[in-house]
């Protein structure tokens, strides 16, 4: 599965964060070997787009399914970086196979402290 070292050593992960490279992508794609996943930045592709942060905006997807449809054509997985529980079932289903999610952060110290003390 890692073209690199099938014994999964190694894997190669290339981003695509900016219009000249979805542009450039089948060509980096047949031209160099041994990558073995497309990631997309999105924050930085959205801000490239003139649609800063606007994850939901057409252009970004349109994008976005572009980046997936090269990646499926050259046969290299490709990735999203913000997986969350409101959005995995669709990134699961638009067949992203690389999958990035943040661990959750909360202040369960603090919220415990506030109840003792407010008691």
């Amino acid at each position: 599965m890692w073209p690199l070292n099938p014994e999964g050593e190694v894997l190669v992960i290339i981003m695509c964060e900016s219009v000249r490279a979805v542009d450039n992508l089948p060509e980096i794609l047949s031209k160099v070997p041994g990558i073995g996943v497309v990631l997309i930045g999105e924050g930085d592709l959205s801000q490239n787009l003139g649609v800063p942060r606007q994850y939901d905006h057409p252009t970004l997807l349109e994008a976005m399914t572009a980046v997936r449809r090269i990646c499926e054509e050259h046969n290299v997985i490709c990735g999203h970086p913000h997986v969350e529980p409101g959005n995995a079932q669709r990134i699961v289903d638009e067949g992203y196979r690389f999958l990035v999610a943040a661990p959750t952060r909360g202040y369960a110290g603090l919220e415990t402290c506030r109840k003792i003390l407010s008691e």
